[in-house]
């Protein structure tokens, strides 16, 4: 295994950056995830983050990376939702003014609660990679300052922090699930883990519609996918064929991946409400759905992290009812 990219010690240093910024969020023991899996199942409750997800760590890291003048410049991303929520917020903390480009596919609820937060909000075509030439062109342009949602060494090292508190909180972690996307939070948490414990398994979860990441993997190097509407959309996206840290730190430090449907996906978000008593959205929810399709095996104690709840509450009520994902419903 080669050294990864980011270090143990680049994410304790964002630790102590984000200090204050963030919350350090619980872990709770499943009774009955444990019983199905045959060891203790911890979940790690991030989805109680202060922005609904794991992104608010990379991102405030990122923006307190930089120079003033450099936050005065504004700072602009694309993003499936999360991303651009947590950097809407983590900018308005520093004064800063942030553009969020989406595609088309991001739900309206993400959306609004990015406006809400005061930042200017671009939608544009129908996938991630056409809401970036809009990042491109605005960096180009305007001479803002781009702070991309996983493909980034501040953003890595934020999220790994996750990692951190994951090894403090269950130290004798045999196997984590993480949600896999574009990397970024399964290779800061994989450098955190992979640093502290390097036995610990660190497994990616992802959804089969449009997994870029595994799709990259089984070919070697990064490569475009179609992106498709998911009940897991924060999920959704490709890596950047130029990807330059999270491929190479998935490739070198992902024990394995395994791609979830849209029906799994939907088990796991019942089982989170009806069982744990928590409300995710699919990206949210993939740890517990893995553990429910019986995939993951593990000789000793399971954390999966719970990694985002905004999800629109229409499609919750309807998903927990027993209904079937419509791919149409986060399209529209």
């Amino acid at each position: 295994m080669q050294q990864p990219f980011i270090s143990l010690d680049d994410i304790r240093a964002a630790a102590a950056r984000i200090c204050g910024q963030i919350l350090h969020t619980p872990m709770a023991q499943s009774a009955s995830l444990g019983e199905l899996a045959g060891v203790p199942v911890h979940l790690k409750l991030e989805h109680q983050q202060i922005t609904g997800s794991f992104k608010l760590r990379g991102a405030s890291n990122a923006i307190l990376s930089l120079t003033p003048a450099e936050r005065a410049s504004g700072v602009v991303a694309a993003s499936t939702g999360n991303h651009g929520r947590a950097l809407a917020h983590a900018a308005k903390m520093q004064g800063a003014v942030a553009t969020i480009c989406m595609s088309r596919l991001v739900p309206e609820n993400k959306i609004s609660e990015i406006r809400r937060l005061g930042a200017d909000v671009r939608i544009v075509g129908n996938s991630q990679d056409e809401a970036q030439d809009e990042v491109d062109r605005l960096v180009a342009d305007k001479g803002m300052i781009m702070v991309p949602p996983f493909d980034h060494s501040s953003v890595i090292a934020g999220q790994g922090t996750l990692g951190l508190e994951i090894m403090e909180q269950v130290p004798e972690a045999d196997t984590v699930l993480v949600p896999l996307s574009g990397g970024g939070l399964a290779a800061g948490v994989a450098a955190a883990v992979k640093g502290l414990r390097p036995k610990t398994r660190v497994i990616g979860l992802t959804m089969e519609r449009g997994a870029a990441m595994k799709a990259s993997l089984d070919a070697g190097h990064p490569v475009q996918v179609e992106e498709l509407p998911s009940l897991a959309d924060s999920l959704g996206g490709g890596i950047g064929l130029h990807n330059a840290l999270t491929f190479a730190m998935c490739r070198d430090l992902l024990d394995d991946v395994i791609l979830l449907t849209e029906d799994e996906i939907a088990a796991g978000l019942r089982h989170a409400y009806a069982a744990e008593r928590e409300i995710l959205e699919g990206a949210g929810a993939v740890g517990i759905a893995a553990l429910l399709s019986g995939r993951v095996t593990s000789a000793g104690a399971i954390v999966a992290i719970l990694s985002g709840r905004n999800i629109d509450m229409g499609l919750h009520r309807r998903i927990i009812s027993g209904a079937s994902f419509l791919p149409a419903e986060v399209a529209a």
